[in-house]
């Protein structure tokens, strides 16, 4: 049995911890669909446990075919400042006046590793740089990769890139909000919405003219990469089929279909309503009408009111209808600065009257109102189906005139630029490790040789789980409750299973027949004593138990002696006495009776009691008389 408890505590324990494992990874995969990691990246992870001072930082390169990188390393060469101001904004504000630094992180700093710092608040920012080779959108797929870290946390601001659409007349020093962009993409944030935005600018094949396609908005909750204070990776990916993916950190939070997950959607609608179509004026939309042929009962009474005074109600004894419920404030007095002429009479303020508020009730008594039983409100006819419904009106629809049909909405234009153009209410915005390629292996190289330094410095530098959830236990602290009851649960599993049972007392002796122990001589010599002893008081209860039954055998001799005794001095006082012989005979008798009597109720006390009250008996029965009993008592007392 005990084997059997402890197979059970040990799979307790085992339960617990793979449960305990298992909470932790779909903690940290929730939301999420975490993409295969290249061969170098997950060499980086496996140095999870080095310090960040043994990190030797060197500045990625790239290893594949690129359209533009920057780390931001070295001489901030080829960036442009904007000199233009912002249209229909205040002048005080309009100017592109905010300040970049190139510097490196305020925590988990990576030496030698810097980025390109937003330090400016309330500013408008703008700088913008060429690309190394212009994207044209065919069948190369477009990646777009780049690291943000919100160093200050997020109020309110942005920190999106976009691709500036290539035009000759593009100038980086008059970049500004309307400068035509194909791509806009990365984090944004105001208030409480997290946003994570790509909208690519499509061209209207008829109209020539360019509308802004949105992405549908995230299912995962962005807010812990606003807030956390790390430095994330932000990666766009552009298929030739059309699709697209937005992932955070290397794990998707977002994709679909240029064609059918944009708002609005590329392709219009191939028909229209007609503007010109009105609804007719005899079209009945009405699904129920009044039916014309309802009466009105002959007993309804619409002028019953809803609410009647109750007729049993009663007043309150002790109502003082002569008391007005406000009175002038005795205390109260007119300001010195009253003038009846401009302010007209002066009166003391109204209180409640002090009388009142130990009686129910003040002022004149009004019966209380209570629901008219005979109301029944306004009469209405009731409602049947409308025999002329025709249904809801809508315009007919026509050939939208304006149709056209793009089924290749990758093939966007072509981009040359690159900018940053932001507005932020906080400052100390971190960018770092641009990159715009074709290739993810490429992509994922040139993140595990910087975000993914960067990402392993943070976790060197993270603080203990323990602290971990206390942390996470202040911002809510119903955490509290759950902490408790996980930890609860398997102490509690624990103490019931594998807490020791009570030992009996037959395990007691078995354990101790079972267990022999080396025993001393003194022991030993103990040991005899007690047993000497012990057999000392057996012997003394035995040899009391014999004299207690000798003494009841001679107690039933003795009784049995005074019975007789009494009968033959009964008989021999009959011939000699004939006038008390009634009287004699029933003297024997009642003396017989007692001597029974006495032995019965002797039986049912201990034998020395019943010895010592059966010679009193005896004493008190016989008188002095009686030499033979007085004999039989003197042997017991001396027995005894």
């Amino acid at each position: 049995m005990h084997f059997q408890w402890d197979w059970l505590c040990l799979g307790v324990l085992i339960i617990s911890s793979v449960t305990a494992e298992i909470e932790n990874e779909e903690t940290l995969d929730a939301d999420v669909e975490m993409e295969d990691f290249d061969k170098q990246s997950q060499e980086a992870d496996g140095d999870r446990d080095k310090s960040s001072l043994e990190v030797v930082y060197q500045t990625p390169k790239p290893t594949g075919e690129v359209y533009f990188t920057e780390t931001f390393d070295g001489v901030l060469a080829g960036w442009v400042l904007s000199k233009t101001k912002k249209e229909d904004t205040d002048d005080n504000i309009a100017k592109y006046d905010g300040r970049w630094e190139v510097e490196e992180l305020k925590e988990n700093t990576v030496p030698g590793d810097r980025g390109l710092v937003l330090k400016s608040v309330a500013k408008h920012h703008a700088i913008s740089a060429m690309l190394t080779k212009a994207f044209i959108f065919d069948n190369k797929p477009l990646i777009v990769q780049y690291e943000v870290n919100f160093q200050e946390g997020i109020d309110c601001g942005g920190a999106y890139i976009k691709l500036l659409s290539s035009s000759d007349d593009l100038n980086l020093e008059y970049f500004f909000d309307k400068t035509p962009y194909t791509i806009m993409f990365g984090p944004d944030k105001c208030g409480e919405d997290y946003k994570l935005h790509f909208i690519f600018r499509h061209k209207n094949p008829k109209t020539g003219e360019y509308d802004e396609k949105h992405a549908k908005r995230p299912d995962v909750d962005l807010k812990k990469f606003y807030l956390d204070k790390k430095t994330h990776l932000y990666t766009l990916v552009l298929k030739p089929d059309d699709t697209f993916e937005m992932l955070i950190d290397q794990s998707v939070v977002s994709k679909g279909s240029l064609l059918d997950d944009m708002v609005p959607p590329v392709n219009p609608p191939k028909e229209i309503e007609d503007p010109s179509d009105k609804k007719p004026d005899d079209w009945d939309e009405r699904p129920k009408i009044p039916d014309p042929n309802a009466v009105k009962p002959d007993d309804w009474d619409e002028d019953e009111p809803s609410k009647i005074e109750d007729p049993d109600a009663v007043k309150p004894e002790g109502w003082l209808d002569d008391e007005p419920q406000y009175v002038p404030d005795p205390n109260a007095k007119k300001p010195k600065d009253w003038d009846e002429e401009m302010d007209g009479e002066w009166e003391a303020p109204q209180i409640p009257n002090p009388k009142c508020e130990a009686a129910p009730g003040c002022g004149h008594w009004v019966r209380p109102m209570k629901n008219n039983p005979n109301y029944k409100g306004k009469w209405k006819a009731p409602m049947i189906d409308n025999p002329n419904y025709q249904g809801i009106w809508s315009p007919r629809k026509i050939p939208n005139p304006d149709y056209f049909e793009d089924l290749h909405p990758f093939k966007m234009t072509t981009v040359s630029a690159i900018g940053l153009e932001l507005w932020s209410m906080t400052s100390d915005i971190y960018f770092d490790n641009f990159i715009i390629c074709s290739e993810k292996e490429v992509a994922d190289r040139w993140a595990a040789d910087g975000w993914g330094l960067k990402k392993l410095v943070a976790s060197a530098n993270e603080p203990g789980m323990f602290s971990q959830l206390v942390t996470a236990a202040e911002d809510h602290p119903w955490l509290w409750v759950l902490y408790i009851l996980t930890l609860a649960l398997p102490v509690g599993l624990g103490v019931l299973f594998c807490w020791p049972a009570k030992k009996t007392d037959e395990d007691t002796d078995f354990k101790k027949l079972d267990i022999s122990k080396p025993i001393t001589k003194g022991e030993l010599k103990q040991e005899r004593d007690q047993l000497e002893d012990d057999e000392i008081e057996l012997e003394e209860e035995k040899e009391n138990e014999d004299t207690a039954e000798d003494e009841r055998r001679e107690m039933e001799e003795t009784k049995r002696e005074l019975i007789k005794d009494t009968k033959k001095m009964g008989r021999e006082a009959l011939p000699s006495e004939d006038e008390g012989e009634g009287g004699e005979d029933t003297d024997g008798e009642e003396e017989e009776n007692e001597v029974a009597d006495g032995s019965q109720e002797e039986g049912d006390k201990s034998n020395k009691s019943g010895s010592e009250d059966e010679m009193k008996e005896a004493d008190e029965s016989t008188g002095s008389r009686h030499g033979p009993l007085k004999s039989v008592r003197k042997r017991r007392v001396r027995k005894d």
